[in-house]
């Protein structure tokens, strides 16, 4: 199949033209909304973050300098106080990539209303700039897919997330990459995983990761075994924390592992990766846009409607129950597997067909029903 996107000067690909909205500071959220509602094409994201210095700095002005680097992202428009600390995010963004970046602060603007207005026509100004940009052809290695899984049930080990893997197998080995999050969803399987890594370091870096997390967990008195699968996992027929792990790693296929990335650090070359990420959908989906994925696969058996201001997000069904109740939000079907339908191998091409095709400016359900949350993923409570 033919694929197209849009070539960007750092060598990237991106596979939508996004105007991007980010503010700054959590009181102008609201404001980048408001934007969003005026300016029919452009995407803006919301968070929580009112400048403080927290212990998780470094991780924060990297989540909001990654995502408005995005390779999707035609331009991001800033929404700024007009704060050094704004500077250190902005600064850090110009050395990410080319993006176009603008910086429209409130204390140049003088109010809330000059700062929205000024900021609807910059971005009605990039957006017939993008619309101006033309696809063209692109190798599937400028795929970079996220793999992602949330309201698991017992239908997701044997139906859509090894059929995603079949997908994912078959990206990789036409040179595409791949990343494998969630690190508290593979627990009690990491040892699978890491014998399938190219080298001995790379395994020993999964079981460590994987180690490091639930010590941190145990820190703070939480038995994350003892919790695990949850309610909801739970009434959708799984058992165990291990019946969930090893379900959850299917979505990763069988190809070896490249890699470990910590949280929302972009891979240096192509290949499958696992990234340290929280199970938090909308958090790791914030984590892999940072990362510069291009397009994600959430597989869901309890239903989600969650999506990405930065990334296309295909969701699959791991039963046909659930993806005949909420059409609105199901892209493909694997339940037909477990109908015998449809074979395994059948129906990871077609998840594999359907990357191409939303690649390749498809819309998915997520992206119809304007479903694109954000939010900025932290280590610790309290600040500095």
């Amino acid at each position: 199949m033919s694929l197209t996107g849009y070539k960007r000067e750092d060598g990237r690909w991106g596979f939508r033209n996004h105007v991007l909205i980010m503010p700054l500071h959590q009181m102008l959220s609201a404001t980048a909304r408001a934007i969003e509602q005026s300016t029919p094409g452009a995407h803006a994201v919301s968070h929580d973050w009112s400048q403080v210095v927290e212990k998780d700095h470094e991780r924060i002005i990297h989540s909001l300098a990654g995502n408005a680097t995005n390779p999707n992202l035609f331009a991001t428009i800033f929404l700024s106080l007009g704060t050094p600390i704004e500077d250190e995010v902005i600064n850090r963004a110009k050395s990410y990539g080319k993006t176009k970046l603008v910086n429209l602060t409130l204390s140049n603007a003088k109010s809330i209303d000059n700062l929205t207005k000024q900021a609807i026509a910059e971005a009605k100004n990039l957006l017939e700039q993008a619309k101006a940009q033309a696809r063209v052809a692109a190798p599937i290695s400028a795929i970079c897919l996220g793999l992602e899984c949330g309201g698991s049930d017992a239908y997701s080990g044997i139906t859509a997330n090894p059929a995603l893997g079949v997908a994912s197998d078959k990206l990789v080995a036409q040179g595409a990459t791949s990343i494998l999050g969630e690190t508290m969803e593979i627990l009690g399987a990491e040892h699978l995983l890491a014998k399938r890594a190219v080298t001995a370091e790379v395994g020993q870096q999964i079981i460590d990761v994987v180690a490091r997390y639930e010590r941190s967990i145990n820190y703070e008195g939480i038995d994350i075994r003892g919790a695990q699968p949850s309610r909801g996992n739970i009434e959708g027929g799984l058992s165990t924390l291990e019946e969930k792990s090893l379900g959850a790693a299917k979505k990763a296929g069988n190809a070896p592992f490249t890699g470990v990335l910590e949280y929302a650090i972009a891979p240096s070359k192509a290949g499958l990766y696992f990234m340290d990420t929280p199970g938090h959908d909308i958090e790791q989906l914030s984590g892999f846009g940072a990362a510069g994925v291009n397009i994600t696969v959430f597989t869901t058996g309890r239903g989600t409607p969650t999506g990405s201001a930065v990334m296309p997000t295909i969701k699959v069904a791991t039963n046909t129950q659930m993806a005949t109740a909420i059409p609105d939000i199901i892209d493909l079907n694997s339940g037909t597997i477990a109908d015998g339908t449809q074979s395994l191998e059948e129906n990871g091409e077609l998840i594999y067909n359907l990357i191409i095709d939303v690649a390749n400016g498809k819309l998915t359900k997520a992206e119809l029903g304007g479903h694109h949350e954000f939010n900025l993923s932290r280590l610790y409570g309290s600040s500095l």
